[in-house]
């Protein structure tokens, strides 16, 4: 009785249908990333604010703590001047109210509790809706653009000691 291993060229058909069902396979396994976008290619907002870039300035994690419905808002996220000078960064809320900071070049400027220089006097969203900031950058060159932010309250910890404390009052 012959066996397939008993014909010549039989082994190297083996070899050869072995190798061909080891590529099809490897290919199936890794065929999928290839018409699929990479992740770690997609930029996005990795925390509860909202991003954005105008020009030399770069803005993060932006976002309203307010207990909002006509509530004073505090601004916060961190921003980066990539200039060689100062840029001063007006926020206007939805009712008027406003608020501005400057940004000095290569120090980054982080807006939390423990630096409080951006509250606006009133915000119109309630807390967990978005609110629209008109943005305009002076100092260099100016800019204007505008970003959706979400409004957090105190609920969460870690933005408790960003509520407003006192009532702000409304720029001109």
């Amino acid at each position: 009785m012959r066996t397939a291993a008993g014909i010549p060229g039989a082994k190297r058909v083996q070899r050869l249908g072995l190798i061909a069902a080891i590529g099809v396979g490897a290919l199936a396994f890794t065929g999928c990333s290839a018409i699929n976008q990479q992740s770690t290619t997609i930029v996005y907002s990795a925390s509860d604010g909202v991003r954005m870039d105008m020009g030399h300035l770069e803005l993060r994690n932006v976002m309203i703590v307010s207990n909002g419905n006509d509530a004073p808002g505090h601004v916060a996220g961190t921003f980066y001047n990539t200039s060689t000078s100062d840029i001063t960064l007006t926020f206007s809320g939805d009712q008027g109210s406003q608020t501005e900071v400057t940004v000095k070049p290569g120090i980054p400027l982080v807006l939390n509790a423990a630096n409080d220089k951006a509250t606006l006097s009133t915000v119109k969203a309630a807390a967990g809706a978005m609110e629209v900031l008109q943005l305009r950058q002076s100092g260099g060159a100016s800019e204007t653009g505008q970003l959706n932010v979400p409004v957090l309250n105190g609920t969460l910890n870690e933005y408790k000691d960003l509520l407003p404390t006192a009532t702000a009052v409304a720029a001109p």
